[in-house]
């Protein structure tokens, strides 16, 4: 099968680098490493359930597409040591029109724990603040997810209360262009 280079996928993502971590945009060969980790009932609770393989393509696809759409997306997390996909950040808006962007995060459950969904999460809103006129950024997170609350923490997200977001009760974490840049 025909694959773009790396070149030019980074035309279309933009690739950001922390000093351990390379934020990239998706490859095919990511797929098996994507889907295992949202097989993976405990991986997938708070990102919408366990997907099969068809639907970690799906996902990857997103992954790739939101960029053009919206010159917002998904990035693959690499570490830059060992070259490995170890999760997934984004800095997206979702269908409905917004006056922030969104970030997300997953880590291979492999790697929980070791600071890199904190580290990738940061650099994407570092990112977001840095290419978008937006006053903040937000992440939904369940309630229940407390690894990614004190990730949202870490990045000096405020709670903002509990939103309806697909039917579903929602706690909102905010960051202020003003508070990053502090």
């Amino acid at each position: 099968m025909l694959a773009p280079s790396d070149d030019l996928v980074a035309l279309l993502v933009p690739r950001v680098a922390t000093p351990r971590l390379l934020l990239r945009g998706f490859r095919k060969g990511d797929l098996d490493v994507l889907a295992a980790s949202f097989g993976d009932p405990e991986s997938a609770q708070f990102v919408g359930g366990v997907v099969d393989r068809r639907g970690a393509w799906r996902l990857l696809a997103i992954g790739v597409g939101l960029w053009t759409l919206t010159g917002t997306g998904w990035w693959a997390v690499e570490e830059v040591a060992t070259g490995e996909l170890v999760g997934t950040v984004g800095a997206f808006v979702r269908e409905t029109p917004s006056e922030w962007i969104e970030l997300g995060w997953t880590v291979v459950r492999s790697r929980w724990g070791q600071g890199i969904a904190s580290e990738a999460a940061r650099a994407a809103a570092s990112f977001a603040f840095e290419r978008h006129a937006i006053p903040r950024v937000v992440a939904h997170i369940d309630a229940r997810n407390t690894a990614s609350v004190r990730v949202s923490e870490h990045l000096g997200m405020q709670y903002e209360g509990e939103v309806d977001l697909y039917d579903q009760p929602t706690g909102r974490y905010s960051l202020a262009r003003s508070a990053h840049s502090a």
